[in-house]
């Protein structure tokens, strides 16, 4: 994709500045809000927003609605192979996020801090191996550095407690494991998917998020079903919650151009520093206090999206494999 430089950098702005929105909008409905709402309900409405965003832009790009519905037949309807194929990041990003929670329940959480930054050099080496990218020694130096600062950024020293919980530390690291290399992989996968052919962003959107939804109503019977049948779906919903899922749903949109016009490392980058922003808005909102480890992160952190963004050569070699046809369907419509 020859994309302009100003474009790329909008993009990752906007999206490290909804995502650090985001965050702290986050936190103060888990923490300030009486009535805590179901994670699992959010997550699964997001996934319906981002459908129904990607169908109005969708629509938007092809310009009337009959060719809106022949585009959805033909790719959605008529390409089971396709939503199969994007049915994968969604079932491993579910993967992620169970491993994830497992790995938080048998490790301190400094220590979980602290290996899942881990993520961000496995995408580093995912990229290389699935999209054929090399990355410079000065790259994997940002890399490295990045995943040091966003881990001094996030370091909260384990207090010491009276309550003894029962964990299984090589359970912890096997689960920690699994989350980083889902992470990873699942990243690359939708980058590959985007970048291989010449299908419709908004497109690739749609068959994904369909897979979701499945993926994230499974994941709502499967931990809060009981509850959710009790007190309603939509139980715990105030504005501020729409607030939030609103920004997961755009943040969500964003994460897929940021993927789809840079790389997935780039969005780590972005992501990070969202952490930053996230963690200065505390400060004003929440009575943060700034220690020197946060100082020292967000320093590394400033100097390593520096250091990646200098000049480099793209040496990406992945060959669309649908543009011919892409085009031949382009011209009969």
């Amino acid at each position: 994709e020859n994309v302009s430089l100003p474009f790329k950098l909008y993009c990752l702005t906007v999206m490290t500045l909804v995502a650090a929105t985001y965050t702290v909008a986050l936190r103060y409905t888990r923490t300030v809000e009486t009535e805590l709402y179901f994670s699992t309900t959010a997550v699964c409405i997001t996934e319906v927003i981002k459908l129904f965003l990607s169908v109005g832009i969708l629509a938007k790009e092809t310009g009337s609605p009959a060719r809106l519905m022949t585009s959805l037949k033909e790719n959605v309807l008529g390409s089971p192979k396709e939503l199969l194929k994007l049915s994968v990041p969604s079932l491993v990003y579910a993967l992620q996020n169970n491993m994830a929670f497992v790995a938080l329940s048998n490790l301190d959480a400094a220590v979980y801090q602290v290996t899942y930054q881990l993520k961000i050099p496995c995408t580093a080496l995912c990229t290389v191996l699935m999209l054929s990218r090399s990355l410079s020694k000065l790259q994997w130096l940002s890399v490295f550095m990045l995943c040091g600062g966003v881990t001094l950024v996030q370091w909260k020293p384990a207090q010491a407690t009276k309550v003894q919980v029962e964990q299984n530390p090589w359970l912890g690291f096997g689960a920690i494991a699994v989350a980083v290399l889902c992470s990873g992989f699942a990243g690359v996968y939708f980058e590959k998917v985007l970048k291989s052919s010449d299908t419709s962003l908004w497109v690739r959107n749609i068959q994904m998020y369909l897979s979701g939804i499945v993926v994230t109503l499974c994941g709502v019977y499967m931990s809060e079903g009981a509850q959710v049948l009790e007190k309603g779906f939509f139980y715990g919903y105030t504005s501020y919650v729409w607030f939030v899922i609103f920004l997961a749903s755009v943040g969500g949109l964003y994460t897929s151009v940021v993927v789809k016009y840079t790389d997935n490392i780039m969005k780590g980058f972005s992501a990070a520093a969202a952490i930053v922003l996230s963690t200065i808005a505390s400060v004003v909102l929440f009575g943060l206090q700034i220690t020197l480890t946060f100082f020292l992160g967000a320093l590394l952190v400033c100097i390593s999206i520096y250091l990646y963004g200098l000049p480099r050569q793209d040496t990406t070699k992945i060959e669309p494999s649908e543009t011919k046809s892409s085009k031949e369907r382009l011209v009969t419509v």
